[in-house]
């Protein structure tokens, strides 16, 4: 990667696939957007997970294929017609690019997952060794990763990623407004780990990632995940406002639908292998991350 290398991203017009694809760009890189529509630009190509099309010509001799594609988990409630289309975005997205990865044999092929897979861990700390959970995106995560495998025997790291933060998008660009008005608060009890990154910190993970000889399930997170009530606590401060209106897990459970048990339940993930092969966060610690992203 220090060398102009010619990369293919899928999902490149997402929070983190749109900051990735600037990124590259600035570094000198070729980018390759992989897009599900005809193509009308120089640097798209056409696939489509639904029928595993993959236009392979124009990117024989790639560098690099990273897969960021599927729906939002937080988008919609979970009816059961959308937990189908969760699953299957993942499912169909990743074998239709691995099995391509497989045929193109770039140097390494970076898949997405999240630390879904860990399910409900309570106050334990987890690590990329530790088992599958047993609820539904811990579920969703075990194919997920299982379909990257198709890519046969190219490098592939699937990245576990936690809650990515910042003010333009995501968990954190819908929280703010409510905690500019002083309307924020924790969310349920407070006592559950939220595991973090910011978007910054992130980007730099996938380009770490691609420059270094590290494979398989790799936390994306910051090595301190914080409960909800730190990280609300944080955020309130950040913008000099109070924290006075929890939200009860009932009404959120009414709001949100299944979706809750991911803003309720408790995940402390602990980035084990980045923090062996020597990576350094730019933000480790949630106060200076949220001081930073909220000036922004």
């Amino acid at each position: 990667m220090r060398v102009p290398q010619r990369i293919a991203i899928s999902g490149s017009s997402g929070l983190i696939g749109t900051a990735l694809v600037g990124h590259l760009k600035s570094e000198g890189h070729t980018v390759q957007r992989l897009v599900r529509r005809a193509p009308v630009a120089a640097d798209e190509v056409q696939w489509d997970p639904k029928t595993g099309f993959v236009d392979l010509d124009p990117l024989a001799g790639v560098d690099a294929i990273i897969h960021l594609a599927g729906v939002g988990v937080g988008d919609k409630r979970w009816t059961k017609k959308y937990k189908s289309e969760i699953l299957n975005s993942r499912l169909l997205g990743t074998t239709t690019i691995a099995k391509a990865v497989a045929e193109l044999k770039p140097q390494v092929f970076i898949s997405a997952s999240a630390i879904g897979w860990y399910g409900e861990s309570g106050n334990r700390a987890v690590v990329e060794t530790d088992r599958v959970g047993d609820d539904f995106l811990a579920a969703v995560c075990r194919e997920w990763e299982s379909a990257a495998d198709l890519a046969a025997d190219v490098r592939t790291v699937k990245i576990r990623t936690g809650l990515v933060l910042d003010p333009t998008g995501g968990a954190l660009g819908k929280m703010l407004p409510l905690f500019r008005l002083g309307f924020g608060g924790k969310l349920g009890s407070g006592k559950q780990w939220w595991s973090w990154i910011t978007l910054h910190d992130q980007i730099r993970a996938i380009v770490f990632a691609l420059e270094n000889p590290i494979s398989g399930p790799v936390n994306v997170t910051s090595p301190n995940p914080v409960t909800n009530q730190e990280f609300t606590s944080a955020l309130a401060r950040a913008l000099h406002r109070p924290a006075l209106f929890p939200a009860p897990a009932i009404a959120l459970k009414i709001a949100l639908g299944g979706f809750s048990s991911e803003v309720l339940g408790s995940k402390k993930v602990i980035p084990h292998i980045l923090q062996e092969a020597g990576f350094t966060w730019d933000y480790p610690h949630i106060t200076e991350a949220l001081n930073q992203l909220v000036q922004d």
